[in-house]
C-alpha cells in the first residue's frame, strides 16, 4: 500500500470492483491520487491500494449519500471517472423492451448525469476539477446488433463535449475515454434481451461466437487506465482520448474514410451479410 501524501488529489471512480474501474483506481493510486472507488456492493474483502464507497448510479439517495460521505473525509473532490456501466448481449434493437431500454440508459448515461450533478457544485466553489466519462468506440462508430449501448455511448459523447464548454470557465475541464474491445467480465455480465425474436436467433449465435474470438485478443483494462491518467494529469486535456490501437485505427478510419467504406467494414468484420 502506497504512503499517502497530505496534498494528495482526491479521486472518485465508479464502478471500481473489477475491470477497467479498478484498473483506473488502482493507476490513479500509484500515481499519487487519494482514490475512492465505487460499487453497488460496496467494500469487498482483499487488500486494495484505495477505500471503497457502496454507491448504485442508478439511485439519486445513493449518489447524495456516497458524496455526503466524501465530503465528510475529504472536504473536496478533484477527479470524478463515470466508468459504471453495462451492455446489453448482441440482439435486435426491437428485441429489447422499453423497460429494458431505459434501464441501460438509466445506469450508463444518467448515471453519468446523476455523479455530475453531485460533484460539480464542489468542484465550482474550489474552482478546478476534472470529470472522465468511460465511452466507447461504439460511441463514434455504431455496431448492429448493439444499438441501445451504442445509443448511451453517443449520448455520453454529446453530453460531454457540451458539458466541457459549459465548465471549462469555471477550472473545470470534461473528457471522454474511448476504448475499443477490452479484456474484462463485462461481455460475460451481458444483459439478454427481453424480448427475444425468433427471427433474430441465427444471427445472435453467430455474433455471440464472432464477439468471443475478438475478445480473445481484446486490450487489457490497464490501456485504459493509463489513458484516463493521460487525461487526469494533462494541463490541457482534449476532450477525447481513444484508448487503445484498434480503437485509435477506428477513429482515423471514421474520420478520414468514405461513409461507404466503413459501411462495409462494419458488415464484413461482423460477417454480416452485405
Amino acid at each position: 500500500m502506497k504512503i499517502e501524501r497530505k496534498d494528495s488529489k482526491i479521486a472518485l471512480v465508479t464502478g471500481a470492483s473489477s475491470g477497467i474501474g479498478k484498473a483506473t483506481a488502482e493507476r490513479l493510486a500509484a500515481a499519487g491520487y487519494k482514490v475512492y472507488g465505487t460499487s453497488r456492493r460496496g467494500a469487498q474483502a482483499g487488500q486494495r491500494s484505495f477505500a471503497m464507497l457502496s454507491l448504485d448510479v442508478t439511485s439519486d439517495d445513493s449518489v447524495e449519500a456516497a458524496m455526503r460521505e466524501l465530503m465528510r473525509l475529504e472536504s473536496r473532490i478533484d477527479l470524478l471517472v463515470n466508468n459504471a456501466g453495462f451492455g446489453v448481449a448482441p440482439a435486435g434493437a426491437e428485441e429489447s423492451s422499453i423497460e429494458q431500454a431505459q434501464s441501460i440508459f438509466d445506469t450508463n448515461f444518467f448515471g453519468i448525469v446523476r455523479m455530475t450533478r453531485a460533484v460539480v457544485p464542489h468542484m465550482r466553489r474550489q474552482g478546478s476539477g476534472r470529470i472522465i466519462n468511460i465511452g466507447s468506440v461504439l460511441g463514434f462508430l455504431p455496431m448492429p446488433y448493439g444499438a441501445l449501448y451504442a445509443a448511451t455511448k453517443h449520448a455520453v459523447e454529446g453530453y460531454s463535449e457540451s458539458l466541457d464548454h459549459e465548465l471549462r470557465t469555471r477550472g473545470i475541464r470534461v473528457s471522454v475515454v474511448e476504448p475499443a474491445y477490452t479484456k474484462t467480465q463485462f461481455d460475460a455480465n451481458f444483459l439478454e434481451a427481453d424480448s427475444k425474436l425468433d427471427e433474430y436467433r441465427e444471427i445472435r449465435a453467430a455474433l455471440d461466437k464472432t464477439l468471443k474470438e475478438v475478445m480473445a485478443t481484446a486490450d487489457p483494462p490497464g490501456i485504459v487506465a493509463d489513458v484516463v491518467l493521460e487525461a487526469a494529469t494533462a494541463a490541457r486535456p482534449k476532450l477525447r482520448y481513444t484508448a487503445g490501437g484498434r480503437a485509435n485505427r477506428l477513429h482515423l478510419l471514421r474520420r478520414f474514410a468514405p461513409a461507404a467504406l466503413i459501411d462495409t467494414g462494419i458488415r464484413r468484420d461482423l460477417r454480416l451479410e452485405a
